[in-house]
């Protein structure tokens, strides 16, 4: 590509979470996309970051996605109004570690299906899978929580409807809270208890106002990159491929640091007054046995045709 342009195409990409590379894995893989891109183009392309929510919470930067052209970080919430199915990926114990996640994502026939069903229904793609922080956990203000029955009567901050089923199914109830509320939902005892990956609990310092974390590992952690189609059709066919290997390249970058500081964090909520709790197998496999099933019925009442249930389960036998 020629140097520099002032006729330079700016790109807007937004996501929720504070501007911190060390905290907040979605800003470390923008910042990444951002990097490459402007890089790869000598500045023909420009990505301009809009972090914290700035442009709108999840369904509102959904909206703006599908009408302009533009980049957005959305997680469940703003994917699943749209794309219901996109529930199955997050089925309870799916991966036994990351890799099996990774493998789900690059090679199956699940996630092919949704790019190419998204893309219909929406008029946007499904770029990338954005790894924010590795598995969820559990944390509550009110007791250790070790077994399926430590939940009863808890009241959890849910992201979304499918979490609210996952709650129920181990006893407590589930309110619907955005990211932006959830630090003071959990001060003012709103909700008792909610469930994210380390970064998260130390990106929102949720370790001020929760005791117990249980390191269940129930579901893996992940937000989607979505481009308007109309951002990706005016691209040329050389600065299209510019973005698409920024967004590969970011993706592994963030697989790599998320993987390598989940420990790491751990033992920083540890000292900083979390009483940590890691599950037997024997407890593990109650949270599974109580929780797969009742997910799955949930699935199947959400009007979700039973093939993409099939599809997510079958490409990771």
């Amino acid at each position: 590509m020629s140097a520099g342009s002032a006729l330079a195409q700016t790109i807007n990409l937004s996501y929720n979470g504070a501007a911190d590379i060390e905290k907040n894995a979605v800003h470390l893989f923008a910042s990444n996309v951002k990097k490459l891109v402007e890089e790869k183009t000598n500045g023909e392309l420009e990505i301009k970051l809009y972090p914290n929510s700035m442009l709108g919470e999840e369904e509102e930067r959904m909206e703006q996605v599908m009408s302009t052209p533009s980049l957005n970080v959305a997680s469940f919430a703003g994917v699943s109004p749209l794309f219901p199915e996109i529930y199955a990926s997050a089925t309870p114990f799916l991966f036994r570690d990351f890799a099996a996640a990774h493998k789900f994502f690059d090679e199956g026939e699940y996630w092919k299906a949704a790019q190419d069903e998204f893309l219909k229904r929406t008029g946007t793609h499904l770029m990338a899978v954005v790894e924010e922080g590795g598995f969820l956990a559990f944390t509550n203000n009110k007791r250790p929580i070790h077994s399926p029955s430590d939940f009863e009567g808890l009241r959890f901050r849910a992201m979304d409807p499918s979490q609210v089923a996952l709650y129920e199914s181990f006893g407590a109830s589930g309110t619907p809270i955005p990211w932006t509320e959830v630090y003071m939902a959990l001060k003012t005892g709103v909700a008792d208890g909610q469930m994210n990956p380390p970064m998260y609990i130390i990106l929102g310092s949720l370790n001020e106002v929760q005791k117990y974390l249980t390191l269940a590992n129930i579901q893996y952690s992940d937000q989607f990159l979505v481009a308007n189609d109309e951002l990706i059709k005016s691209l040329s066919d050389e600065e299209r491929a510019v973005l698409e290997e920024a967004v590969r390249e970011a993706t592994l970058i963030n697989r790599e640091s998320v993987e390598k500081q989940v420990d790491t964090r751990i033992d920083y909520l540890a000292k900083n007054g979390m009483e940590v709790y890691q599950p037997t197998a024997e407890e593990l496999a109650q949270f599974k046995d109580i929780g797969l099933p009742s997910y799955l019925e949930w699935l199947s009442e959400q009007d979700i045709d039973q093939k993409w249930i099939d599809l997510a389960l079958d490409d990771v036998k």
